[in-house]
């Protein structure tokens, strides 16, 4: 801003020479002394002109109070939860924990450690009958959430004294990543090595199986071992309570209604930087081609234009988007409910002491909490079943949806079967249910939010400063009861067609930073396995070593190990991998068709083919080992080839074999970048 104030004072002098002629010496005095001035101005209070991003305003009645403690006891509360969530999870289990509470006489609080100072857990005993729950998930490769990211920074540097802080943890992970739940397991260590008393066994979630029954079956002999600790006894109310009461508008200006924006009111219309996960950006699409040539799945092959933008990424980063719900289901949630959707409404929280005003942003309509907000597609968790049992004006309706909240196990089977196998969203469990039809303001209460979709970045930003490129699979199928369900994010990224006729499709989106990055000499070589559409940064990767290469660097041995269906219907970028491998950019490009002939070949068994050249690049050459996709079979197997490929060239043993491909882990030597 400093920069911007001097360039005016210059631009603006040729006019007042022009115009002041006969007083030319004066005035040449005068505008020294005003740009002297200027530059004085600009020296002390440059720090201070810089124009607060919009977006971090806080409520004007507020100024956030970071002690979670004072809060507690102003409010009342003995239990408090906190959550490190990245996709809404570990949110949701902690909302659900803090309104347990009541039932057992206790008052809880959910709380996110970013908010709040977490030195002062060890001033938690002041608070008598105290007790702090952690939900804690695990992110990427044993990583901590965005959100808990400062607080596991803050417990591994401490040396707090929590002597008299009781505790437990559930931890929120899945079992097929390598570092399974570690940041439950870490912060559940780390805090009893801290003095603290843990009152409960780590729960642990995996979301390979069943996580909510997880939660469920650690939740209930979780609470009676509190009360029994606490000598506290259940109240029995078994009653639903609601957190927020509805409100609606009916003369409101509509500038002041939410539209879809994630953080502050109108930021899609008027966008600032900094971006990020409270202030995306609205990208537009440049590209989107289908990637595969033949086949029934629809591979794609998107850009997104960030120029102007100032966002910078780097290969192997993430790019998350923001998607919308399918109108089809919106609209037909309406009609079941019988409901007008363009009615203005704010749903407010009825603690008035919470950090969390609303459950997504209000003042909004139906119609845009349903589309923007919340997620209407994955299957309702049991806690919202419980919740909406009541409505259901059938008896045996009423009783089955009981059933299916409850903890027995005839319920916990009627739940996996009926609605997680049978993949039924809310919209088919109201079809399915005739008599019941919940007021649409508690279902929105109790819908958890939607959450933005990461990408791998599959382009580098030094060949791509301003695009960001997306490689994806859109994702449909049919379920047991026949309705055909449509991945959310990919459906709707498939609809984004960059138009010219003055209306270009936009994508709201940020980067998350990955640890998934190039060795930082390029003479490493590197070992890059990626089939299907874990080839994403590997494309980044490539074409930045190329990049590498004109600037005239030395670069090591590039070698990629991919895989697909049939080669002329799914070999994705061929034209251009063929072209990276005929310019040296790929010493070698290996692909594994595996459905073109009468036996199955992947990645792991092109691997093991060439294992003599993949232990010198590993054992002797310094190689870097990157795996890209699906982390349930094929990251398991691909890690299994290199142990064998260890045994059988290395002479070792089984045992070090796993001890020997875990170092190369440890020294950021092979990377994963899966999902399930």
């Amino acid at each position: 801003l400093g920069d911007g104030s001097m360039q005016s004072g210059i631009y603006h002098t040729p006019e007042l020479m022009d115009e002041d002629e006969p007083f030319f010496s004066n005035l040449d005095i005068f505008l020294f002394s005003l740009i002297a001035g200027l530059l004085v101005y600009w020296l002390i209070f440059r720090k201070k002109v810089e124009p607060i991003p919009e977006f971090k305003k806080l409520d004007a009645q507020t100024t956030k109070e970071t002690s979670f403690i004072d809060k507690m006891k102003k409010t009342g509360k003995n239990i408090v939860v906190f959550y490190g969530s990245q996709t809404g999870t570990a949110e949701e289990f902690s909302n659900r924990l803090s309104k347990d509470a009541h039932r057992y006489g206790m008052k809880g609080m959910s709380a996110d450690p970013e908010e709040y100072d977490m030195s002062e857990l060890s001033r938690l005993p002041e608070i008598e009958n105290s007790l702090a729950i952690f939900c804690m998930a695990t992110y990427g490769e044993g990583d901590p959430t965005d959100n808990s990211q400062d607080f596991y920074d803050w417990l591994q540097e401490g040396d707090a004294d929590f002597t008299g802080v009781k505790y437990t943890v559930f931890a929120l992970g899945n079992k097929t990543y390598e570092h399974y739940n570690a940041m439950g397991k870490y912060v559940d260590k780390r805090l009893a090595e801290l003095g603290a008393q843990r009152i409960f066994d780590l729960g642990m979630g995996d979301d390979d199986g069943n996580l909510e029954e997880d939660f469920v079956s650690w939740r209930e002999q979780f609470w009676p071992a509190v009360c029994e600790h606490f000598g506290v006894e259940a109240t029995g109310e078994e009653s639903s309570i609601r957190q927020y009461e509805l409100k609606v508008h009916s003369d409101l200006n509509m500038n002041k209604i939410y539209t879809g924006e994630v953080g502050r009111l109108k930021s899609f219309e008027n966008q600032k930087p900094p971006f990020d996960s409270k202030n995306p950006f609205l990208a537009p699409v440049s590209v989107n081609r289908k990637l595969d040539k033949a086949g029934d799945r629809h591979l794609m092959h998107l850009e997104l234009d960030v120029t102007c933008s100032k966002i910078r990424y780097d290969s192997g980063d993430h790019v998350a988007v923001y998607p919308i719900n399918d109108s089809v289901i919106v609209n037909r949630i309406g009609e079941v409910l019988g409901v007008d959707l363009d009615t203005v409404i704010s749903l407010n929280n009825l603690d008035e002491e919470s950090n969390k005003k609303h459950p997504f942003p209000c003042p909004s309509t139906y119609r845009t909490a349903l589309t923007h907000y919340l997620d209407i597609t994955n299957p309702p968790r049991t806690n919202v079943l419980y919740e909406l049992a009541q409505y259901a004006t059938e008896p045996k309706e009423q009783e089955n949806v009981r059933k299916m909240a409850s903890s027995s196990p005839e319920g916990k089977a009627l739940y996996q079967s009926w609605v997680l196998d049978s993949c039924r969203n809310i919209l088919a469990i109201l079809e399915d249910l005739p008599s019941l039809r919940p007021p649409i303001d508690h279902l929105c209460e109790l819908l958890p939010r939607l959450q933005a979709r990461y990408y791998s970045i599959a382009s580098s930003s030094k060949v791509h400063p301003n695009s960001i490129h997306i490689c994806a699979v859109v994702v449909e199928y049919e379920t047991k009861t026949g309705r055909v369900n449509k991945g959310v994010a990919t459906n709707w990224l498939k609809s984004k067609m960059p138009t010219d006729n003055g209306h270009k499709a936009s994508v709201p989106m940020y980067i998350r930073k990955s640890q998934f990055r190039l060795p930082f000499k390029s003479t490493n070589p590197v070992i890059m396995v990626g089939p299907g559409t874990g080839i994403a940064p590997f494309m980044g990767f490539v074409q930045e070593r190329g990049w590498l290469k004109e600037q005239g660097k030395e670069v090591g041995e590039t070698v990629l190990y991919y895989g697909c269906r049939h080669k002329n219907e799914d070999f994705l970028y061929q034209e251009e991998l063929e072209e990276f491998e005929k310019t040296g950019v790929l010493t070698a490009l290996n692909v594994a068709f595996s459905r073109d002939q009468a036996e199955k070949v992947y990645v792991q068994h092109l691997l093991k083919k060439s294992k003599e050249a993949v232990w010198r690049l590993v054992h002797t050459d310094n190689a870097h080992i990157y795996i890209c996709g699906d982390a349930r079979n094929m990251a398991r197997d691909v890690q299994n080839a290199f142990y064998e490929i260890a045994e059988e060239l290395g002479g070792l043993s089984r045992a070090q074999a796993v001890d020997y491909i875990k170092k190369l882990m440890t020294k950021g030597r092979y990377s994963q970048d899966v999902w399930s």
